[in-house]
C-alpha cells in the first residue's frame, strides 16, 4: 500500500479502537475494584440503543449520549447490585444482562419503531460530527507531518477525543489520587479496606457506577457517531474484545490504550485487504479476514492470561467479618 492508503488505515484505526478502549478503560475501573465484568457487550448495546432511540426522537445527539450513559448506568447498578449487595456469582451476573440487553434491544426497537429493531436514521443534529483541529486544511498539503495531523489527527468526532482523553485521566485517577489508591486497595484486599473504616460495597458501586458512564460512551459511540442509528447485535462482541485487551495490557490504562489500537488496526486492515490479491497467497476469503480480530483474541488470551496478574480478591464478593 501507498502512504495515502497507510494514512487511511491508521485514520480508521483510531475510529474503530475508540468504543474498544471505552469499553476497556470501563472494565478497568470495575475489575480494579474486585468486580469482573464480562457485561460490557451487553451495557454497550444497550447504551447504543437507547442513545439512538433518543437521538431519533429528540434529534439531538447529547440528548442521545445522556440517555445512552443513564441506560448503561443502570444495567451497572443491576450487576453491581447482584454481586456486591447480594454477593451473586459475577459471571451469571454479567452473562445475564449480556442476554437480556441482546434481547431486549429487539423487542423494545420493533415495538417502538417497526424496523426489525433498528431504529431510524440519524441525520444532522442527531449525530455527531467530525470536528476539525485547527489548521488541519492549511496544513494538509506539508509531506507527511501534514497529512498525519490533517487526516489522522483531525476529523474525528468529539467521543474520540475525549476516548483518547480518559487515558491519562485514568492513569491520574488509578495513580495519583486517593480514590485510586482505595479502589485499588480494595480489589486487592477488602478485608484491609474495611478495617480502615472505608466502606467496601460504596467503593465497588462508584466502580461500577464509572463502567457505565464509561460504556454508556462507547456504546453512544457506536451509534450517534460511527453509525448513524442502531442496527441489531451493533456491538458485534466489541465488549468481549475489549475485555481481551484489558487482560492483555494487565489492567494498566496505557497499555490498554496501545491493545486496543492493535485490535483496531487489525480491524481495519481486515476491511482494507478484503478482496484484495496478495502475492503467494491470492484472495483471502472475507469471512476469514472478518474473523481475523476475533482469532487475534483467542490467540492473546491463551498466550498471555496465565501471565496477566489480576485483583486478587476480584470475583469474590466481600463478606465483612464481624
Amino acid at each position: 500500500m501507498d502512504f495515502g492508503a497507510w494514512i487511511n488505515v491508521l485514520d480508521s484505526t483510531i475510529r474503530l479502537s475508540t468504543p474498544l478502549l471505552f469499553a476497556a478503560l470501563a472494565g478497568l475501573y470495575s475489575e480494579r475494584s474486585g468486580i469482573f465484568d464480562i457485561s460490557l457487550e451487553g451495557k454497550m448495546l444497550i447504551a447504543a440503543f437507547a442513545s439512538a432511540s433518543a437521538a431519533a426522537v429528540w434529534g439531538s445527539a447529547f440528548v442521545g449520549l445522556l440517555v445512552g450513559i443513564l441506560a448503561a448506568v443502570g444495567f451497572s447498578l443491576v450487576h453491581g447490585l447482584a454481586s456486591i449487595t447480594y454477593r451473586g456469582n459475577q459471571i451469571v451476573s454479567g452473562v445475564a444482562i449480556n442476554f437480556i440487553a441482546a434481547g431486549l434491544t429487539i423487542i423494545l426497537g420493533q415495538s417502538w419503531f417497526g424496523q426489525g429493531g433498528r431504529t431510524p436514521s440519524l441525520f444532522g443534529g442527531g449525530r455527531f460530527e467530525a470536528i476539525d483541529l485547527p489548521g488541519a486544511a492549511a496544513l494538509r498539503d506539508v509531506p507527511f507531518v501534514g497529512r498525519i495531523y490533517a487526516d489522522i489527527l483531525s476529523g474525528h468526532t468529539l467521543l474520540v477525543y475525549v476516548a483518547f482523553a480518559m487515558v491519562p485521566i485514568t492513569w491520574w485517577v488509578m495513580f495519583r489520587t486517593r480514590f485510586g489508591l482505595r479502589l485499588r486497595a480494595v480489589g486487592e484486599n477488602p478485608a484491609a479496606v474495611d478495617t480502615a473504616g472505608i466502606s467496601v460495597a460504596w467503593l465497588r458501586y462508584r466502580a461500577v457506577i464509572i463502567c457505565g458512564i464509561l460504556t454508556g460512551l462507547a456504546g453512544s459511540y457506536l451509534a450517534v457517531a460511527q453509525a448513524a442509528g442502531f442496527t441489531r447485535d451493533m456491538t458485534a462482541g466489541k465488549g468481549y474484545i475489549a475485555l481481551a485487551a484489558l487482560i492483555f495490557a494487565n489492567w494498566k490504562p496505557v497499555p490498554v490504550m496501545f491493545a486496543c489500537l492493535l485490535f483496531g488496526f487489525l480491524d481495519a486492515i481486515s476491511i482494507r485487504i478484503q478482496g484484495v490479491e496478495l502475492p503467494i497467497i491470492g484472495e483471502i476469503s472475507a469471512q476469514f479476514v472478518s474473523a481475523l480480530p476475533y482469532i487475534l483474541t483467542v490467540v492473546l488470551l491463551a498466550g498471555f492470561v496465565g501471565k496477566a496478574t489480576p485483583p486478587k480478591a476480584g470475583g469474590v464478593p466481600y463478606v465483612k467479618e464481624r
